[in-house]
């Protein structure tokens, strides 16, 4: 009875995550027209470090020059790369199209670890990478394929793009880094380092007025806690107990969500090229969390 009590709060865990990850595009869109994309990123990991405090482990952990460098990197991928990437694009992208094109994470976090990390793709695995970046495609080009062209690409989509290869390179290293520090402590190190460095960098690289209004804080709080902080617990807590599986294919519901809300809140029309990109990028999804998608290394 314990046992299925705890794979019921898994499901409910997953779900709380795919709906608070879908979120983010939604808040952080009317955001960073008015507030500076990098000082946005830098508050937002900054509060998510905060936030998550209270779940990593005390413990000290003995790591190597090694382990430490590889925190380094994870930090410079995962919370100052690929979140300026993503929310300086999110200021030409619409929400529902940033929700959808959050599910190339997926396909480059696969691409990434068989090229790199000795990972082998099925038949299934294979088909599954293609559909997603299928559906990143039809994203980029609104299924108009007789008068598009590379020039019509705004670049700001392709930065988007390229935060969830980032963000990707980020996931596999911290695969690796796992096995020797609890995933929360990874989390919270690589938030705080990002978003400490992406605070300097606003301010001294880029001298970002700090222009933060009152009516913009609690929607700031809300996309740390809530949309990145809580919807990692939360991911974290439903593979605890429900698996890899089943978890990341619940959670790749996210742009659902996300496509749903940018409609309800930001009455933004969802196109007929967003419902089959979205049916394409979730089928894909589905099959590359599948066990026998992917053969890992030994």
């Amino acid at each position: 009875m314990q046992k299925y009590d705890q794979s019921q709060l898994g499901y409910v865990f997953a779900i709380l995550a795919a709906v608070m990850f879908g979120s983010v595009s939604v808040i952080a869109k009317p955001l960073v027209s008015s507030v500076d994309p990098i000082l946005l990123a830098s508050l937002v990991y900054i509060i998510s470090a905060i936030t998550l405090s209270p779940f990593a482990q005390k413990k000290k952990k003995s790591l190597t020059k090694k382990d430490l460098l590889l925190v380094f990197s994870i930090a410079i991928c995962g919370a100052v790369i690929a979140p300026s990437l993503y929310f300086v694009g999110l200021t030409h992208a619409s929400a529902s199209d940033a929700a959808l094109i959050a599910n190339g994470e997926v396909f480059f976090s696969v691409l990434l670890a068989v090229m790199f990390f000795r990972e082998r793709l099925k038949l299934v695995g294979g088909i599954a990478v293609l559909l997603v970046l299928a559906g990143m495609v039809i994203i980029t080009t609104n299924l108009d394929f007789t008068t598009f062209t590379l020039q019509q690409i705004h670049y700001k989509d392709m930065l988007l793009i390229f935060s969830m290869l980032f963000w990707a390179l980020d996931n596999n290293l911290s695969r690796y880094l796992a096995q020797k520090m609890d995933v929360a402590n990874i989390v919270q190190i690589k938030s705080a380092i990002g978003g400490i460095m992406l605070f300097v960098i606003a301010l001294l690289v880029f001298r970002v007025d700090i222009n933060i209004e009152v009516e913009q804080i609690i929607p700031i709080l809300l996309l740390g806690t809530v949309g990145f902080a809580a919807s990692l617990y939360f991911f974290l807590q439903g593979l605890k107990r429900i698996g890899t599986v089943r978890t990341i294919t619940i959670f790749s519901m996210s742009s659902i969500f996300g496509l749903v809300a940018a409609s309800i809140f930001l009455s933004e029309q969802i196109g007929f090229h967003q419902i089959v990109a979205a049916g394409i990028m979730i089928f894909g999804v589905y099959l590359v969390s599948r066990k026998e998608s992917v053969i890992s290394p030994v």
